[in-house]
């Protein structure tokens, strides 16, 4: 009896899905990325990159230039280092390679295509499906050429090469706002999707 019991138990009990380390960088990275996001429309409004085109002030951070650039600043240093520390924890875990490969076209497209359809299973949240894989990889990617281009839009000078890389100052101004366009739409469509499986959102709160 006292057997079983103990094997139901254990059956029904939670299971652990995203260790503490993941769930603390993404909440930081989370933070950093939408402090830097909206401090950077104020920025942005200070010298627009397209002509015509200012954010709304009510949506910006930092009041003036001067408070925008501190708090884009203190965001920076906090995604630069968090990122640094949820990148070398994946590769030593082993749970890059676990969770975002392999990763093939043609997986990514069935994916998408059952998405879109409303028949993508979100019954496992431990295991990433291929367009989750390819949407996280692409934001890691899209996250670097906004440090990038942000080391040449303030260090410029420092940086020649990285310029050149970036295809000139001004042009990094424009590769770094359309970087930003992308996390954007990233954002939005990941709180919509969390939004209709909500169990993501509780298992990056609790883990399990």
């Amino acid at each position: 009896m006292g057997p079983s019991l103990g094997a139901a138990n254990s059956r029904a009990a939670p299971r652990k899905i995203q260790p503490g380390w993941v769930r603390i960088s993404h909440w930081l990275n989370a933070l950093a990325a939408v402090v830097m996001m909206l401090s950077g429309w104020r920025i942005y409004n200070a010298s627009p990159v397209f002509a015509g085109f200012r954010f709304p002030g009510d949506i910006t951070l930092g009041g003036w230039l001067g408070g925008a650039l501190q708090w884009h600043f203190a965001a920076m240093w906090l995604l630069f280092f968090n990122g640094l520390f949820y990148l070398a924890m994946n590769v030593a875990t082993g749970r890059f390679a676990r969770k975002f490969f392999p990763l093939w076209p043609r997986a990514v497209l069935e994916d998408m295509v059952a998405a879109l359809r409303g028949r993508l299973s979100h019954a496992d949240l431990s295991h990433y499906n291929a367009v989750q894989r390819l949407a996280y990889l692409l934001v890691m990617i899209v996250l670097l050429v906004l440090v990038l281009s942000g080391i040449v839009i303030w260090k410029s000078v420092q940086f020649p090469l990285l310029r050149e890389m970036m295809g000139g100052y001004d042009f990094a101004r424009v590769v770094h706002f359309c970087a930003m366009a992308l996390l954007a739409a990233f954002i939005v469509v990941h709180v919509v999707m969390v939004a209709l499986v909500p169990r993501s959102l509780l298992t990056m709160i609790r883990g399990r």
